[in-house]
């Protein structure tokens, strides 16, 4: 795609030895080394150039950013297509282009910028840095900016909007991405994530304005400009005033002996959390020490992911070992995703996953709306929801205590204007969540905040243990109530994007022309839905309910035997990931003859349908 506009002065002796012999890749060398005023990245373009690694030159410099489930999110370095001063200039030049068309109050209610503590030396990028550059392009246009005077987990970025009620939000972060990542994150004035067509527009207003304006550089511009406000005091205040509404049993909480261990993986959460519980009338959990302070190498963990699992969370498990604490709480770099671990009986540690945390809180947040709720409450006007690919455990709680359940694509930024569209028709959620640990309970942020999902694991783990129970046995009550739901979630990298369109081109031409595959092994399909064609064989008219999504890989598979699986990529790595899920009704309650079918179904389906020595996957390596 283009990278259109004209360039400031360069010096002549440069343009000579700009020429590539590839008129286009000339231009956009000439506009980079033109517009760059960052010299560590401006010299990794000349270096290549004078290199003469084009091939290189070509992959950072012609083609774009675009938006995927979570907002911008590239490597930071030199380039278009990367995360960097520059194209963070631009992308908050198109915000600025879009919001002044659509907000004629823009100037008076201004836009919030909130950052992690991610950083890369060699590029001379990092967070706040990219965070100053935002608010510098808006400041220089008059816009009052909401500047937070430090790092904050990315949930305080969607409360901030609509506490302040500005027009908008930027949080700088890759979340849980790998060291080398970092990201744009864009919230609209109902505190949700950005969705269609808001995104494709943005993109087409940064492409109409893509030369830096003059005083968009001026990173000190925050220090000085007296638009500048700092909410963090305000921000933080309130949000901890707030979370209150959801904690429901405060005089067992000051009386607990019960401890918490909490880990904030060398990002944002630390002092947040220990906030939380001082909130919900707890002591302070004990800190992970080697993991407490931001590092952006993240240098004690292999992935910054506590999604990974027990490899990721060793420190702490050790130390709640040492303090015998029986519950550890880990929160991701930017604290909006909740890993949770028990100790059990044994000694081992359970590592919950997304989809059974899930459970945990669906049967607890309902629980709790009916011990409080008054008389004439209707159970009809509650609401949960879940992505697509994540467990129908809620389905199976709503259908028996008849609340309300929906399913929305994958990615929080559809549940977030879902459930702003639900509240402003006057019904209530209580709790929505993605597999991939991502959960909002109650609705004070329309987004997953992992702040808040710390602190109500610890009022529900210690009000089961007030009744002789651990979550885990609250979880095989709550399954064998509701009927057991077993998921399997995993992936395999790919960095070959051709190879991906083919695997999933094959499945919409299995048996002949535009015909899906009507078993896998030995497995029958009763139902086949391509969310990225819009064809569901469920419905009367063949059409998805979810909308297209055109832009991304997603087919799910419903099976005789009650499994659905899914198989898509990934909004924000080279992944292809696959989510199965045997749903079972109550009275079907051997868990470890559903475990094996779902086991033997997956393999049939990575095989037939995924066929990784083929196409050259790796595995995952967990």
């Amino acid at each position: 795609s283009s990278t259109m506009g004209d360039g400031g002065d360069v010096n002549s002796n440069m343009l000579v030895s700009c020429s590539t012999g590839d008129a286009q890749l000339d231009k956009a060398v000439w506009q980079w080394l033109s517009w760059d005023k960052n010299q560590k990245t401006k010299e990794q373009i000349e270096r290549l150039l004078q290199d003469g690694k084009h091939k290189e030159l070509r992959e950072r410099l012609c083609c774009r950013l675009s938006f995927g489930t979570a907002g911008l999110r590239s490597a930071m370095g030199a380039g278009f297509c990367y995360i960097n001063d520059l194209t963070v200039i631009q992308s908050t030049q198109g915000i600025y282009k879009y919001l002044e068309r659509n907000f004629s109050d823009f100037k008076q209610r201004g836009f919030v910028v909130g950052y992690d503590t991610r950083g890369q030396v060699t590029s001379n990028c990092s967070s706040k840095k990219l965070a100053k550059l935002t608010a510098a392009v808006l400041l220089a246009k008059d816009v009052p900016v909401y500047f937070f005077s430090t790092y904050v987990p990315t949930p305080f970025v969607p409360y901030a909007v609509q506490q302040l009620g500005a027009v908008a939000g930027v949080m700088i972060t890759a979340s849980h991405n790998r060291k080398e990542d970092n990201g744009y994150k864009v919230y609209w004035e109902n505190g949700a994530q950005i969705t269609s067509p808001h995104d494709k527009e943005i993109i087409k207003c940064i492409e109409e304005c893509v030369e830096p304006w003059n005083g968009s550089w001026n990173e000190n511009l925050v220090d000085t400009s007296p638009l500048r406000q700092d909410p963090l005091k305000k921000i933080c205040d309130c949000y901890m005033e707030d979370l209150k509404k959801i904690c429901y049993h405060r005089e067992l909480n000051v009386q607990s002996s019960l401890k918490f261990v909490h880990t904030s993986f060398h990002g944002v959460g630390h002092d947040y959390v220990q906030l939380a519980f001082k909130a919900f009338g707890f002591q302070p959990p004990i800190p992970v020490p080697e993991q407490k302070d931001p590092d952006p190498d993240f240098s004690t963990v292999k992935c910054p992911n506590p999604e990974e699992g027990e490899c990721v969370l060793e420190l702490s498990l050790r130390l709640a070992e040492k303090e015998n604490a029986k519950v550890v709480v880990a929160t991701d770099p930017d604290a909006d995703r909740l890993a949770v671990a028990e100790q059990q009986e044994n000694g081992c540690w359970k590592v919950f996953t997304g989809n059974e945390l899930a459970a945990l809180f669906g049967w607890w947040m309902f629980s709790c709306w009916k011990e409080n709720c008054s008389q004439d409450a209707d159970v009809k006007n509650i609401y949960m929801l879940a992505t697509t690919v994540s467990s129908k455990i809620l389905r199976a709680i709503a259908l028996k205590e008849g609340f309300h359940f929906e399913e929305t694509l994958p990615g929080f930024k559809w549940i977030g204007s879902r459930v702003k569209n639900l509240l402003d028709n006057g019904k209530e959620v209580l709790f929505a969540f993605e597999e991939s640990i991502g959960f909002m309970c109650g609705t004070s942020v329309l987004d997953k905040d992992g702040v808040s999902a710390a602190v109500v694991i610890a009022e529900m783990a210690t009000y089961l243990e007030s009744q002789n129970l651990t979550l885990a046995q609250k979880l095989i009550e709550i399954y064998e109530m509701y009927g057991y739901h077993i998921s399997k979630t995993s992936y395999f990298l790919c960095y070959d994007p051709p190879t991906i369109k083919r695997i999933f081109e094959r499945l919409r031409n299995f048996d002949g022309t535009q015909s899906y595959p009507q078993s896998c092994g030995i497995y029958n399909i009763l139902h086949v839905r391509d969310v990225t064609t819009g064809y569901d064989s469920s419905q009367l008219n063949k059409k998805s309910v979810l909308p297209v999504s055109k832009s991304s890989q997603m087919i799910t598979f419903t099976f005789q035997n009650g499994c659905v699986a899914t198989l898509r990529t990934s909004g924000t790595e080279p992944k292809i990931k696959y989510y199965a899920e045997m749903c079972a009704l109550p009275e079907q309650s051997d868990r470890s003859v559903l475990e094996e079918e779902l086991q033997k179904l997956i393999e049939a389906l990575i095989e037939n349908f995924l066929e990784p020595d083929k196409n050259g996957l790796t595995w995952r390596s967990a």
